[in-house]
């Protein structure tokens, strides 16, 4: 295991736990601002953290807007007074009334939603227009992923000139998410963006020779942002790369990210010579995905067994060497929703010692 995760007082901090590593972090913050060129288009989710803390060494390296999904990480954005916030999620139900209300509270923050559906667009439109307010509404441009948003032809055309004639919101541009493009090979990845790009451009030309504006697009996430980061036309919207997780580690070692957050666990039991019960059940470390959930570092050798909700078996060669009570460090293997299960997270020093708590802010749903 890399000594620089070796937490001096960490008979300090209870298990299980998350463990942030601020010079990592800020390590990861510099690469991605390298990546995109500096900050002026970069727009960062903040799903992956969700945190005041991390938002505060974002905009301290000079990023000034932000990409989130729900309705609380918004809010949270907007209190501290981030006065671009994009919430990449089509708004239904009583989230529609939701997010004119902040519109209304938060009146030096332009929000931004979007939307594949004219329904969505015409009841978004009739809240917002009611309540005086202007919501700045993308097109969720589907570019092969098929988990949301509408492929390009004439119904695509049709609605986003809905946007432009509806009153209370206001056409914002193109949303061309592609979590599809994981091609280990980088120039596969590289070529499959390209092709990503291709079709917004061609749909954006479309839009415009019928005189709608497209003022701008967003796309790619951790693994396919530096493929369009040349493009100074895209604003490139990376959220995993802050924390970085074993599943993109193994799968991506081009990216130049490192591990800054990891998961402290204990030794709860030692029921065989062949085996150790961690205290890091399926409460405290993300199930998604199936299979390996993260991969203990300091315990080599060891194969994951039957995982609880309190409890994670892990069969080891030999387990005569370990003790209960021993920590064990484990890099997850998904770290967004492993943020999510935690109130707090503890920040590692340079120095290997922790001596701050972060909360995390928006991990709950109002």
């Amino acid at each position: 295991m890399d000594p620089r995760y070796l937490v001096a007082n960490v008979d300090e901090i209870p298990s299980p736990s998350m463990l942030v590593y601020r010079e990592r972090l800020k390590v990861n913050i510099d690469r991605t601002l390298e990546i995109a060129g500096g900050p002026e288009r970069l727009r960062p989710h903040i799903k992956t953290h969700k945190m005041r803390a991390v938002i505060e060494m974002q905009r301290a390296s000079g990023i000034d807007k932000f990409k989130c999904a729900t309705i609380y990480e918004a809010r949270m954005l907007a209190d501290m007074g981030v006065e671009d916030v994009f919430i990449a999620y089509q708004m239904i139900g009583p989230n529609i009334g939701r997010l004119v209300d902040l519109a209304g509270r938060y009146p030096g923050t332009t929000f931004r939603t979007m939307v594949d559906d004219a329904g969505a667009a015409e009841a978004l439109s009739a809240s917002a227009a009611g309540a005086g307010v202007t919501i700045d509404v993308l097109l969720d441009f589907d570019v092969g992923q098929h988990r949301t948003g509408i492929a390009a032809g004439t119904e695509a055309l049709e609605l986003y000139a809905l946007l432009d004639r509806l009153p209370g919101i206001t056409p914002g541009g193109l949303h061309g998410y592609d979590g599809h493009n994981h091609q280990s090979d980088l120039e596969e990845r590289r070529q499959a963006c390209g092709a990503a790009l291709d079709q917004v451009r061609a749909f954006q030309a479309r839009l415009e020779s019928r005189g709608l504006p497209v003022p701008r697009r967003v796309m790619g996430g951790s693994i396919s942002f530096p493929c369009y980061a040349p493009a100074e036309d895209v604003e490139p919207s990376p959220g995993t790369s802050v924390f970085w997780d074993w599943g993109y580690s193994s799968r991506f070692p081009d990216l130049p990210f490192e591990a800054a957050a990891l998961l402290l666990s204990r030794i709860i039991s030692v029921p065989t010579p062949t085996r150790v019960t961690l205290d890091l059940g399926n409460k405290s470390i993300a199930s998604d995905p199936a299979g390996q959930r993260g991969i203990p570092w300091n315990l080599p050798g060891a194969e994951p067994g039957l995982h609880n909700e309190e409890h994670w078996i892990m069969d080891c060669p030999d387990s005569s060497g370990l003790s209960v009570g021993d920590p064990i460090y484990v890099f997850p293997t998904h770290v967004c929703p492993c943020t999510a299960l935690h109130r707090q997270v503890y920040v590692i020093d340079g120095d290997g010692r922790c001596r701050e708590q972060w909360t995390v802010d928006a991990r709950n749903r109002e």
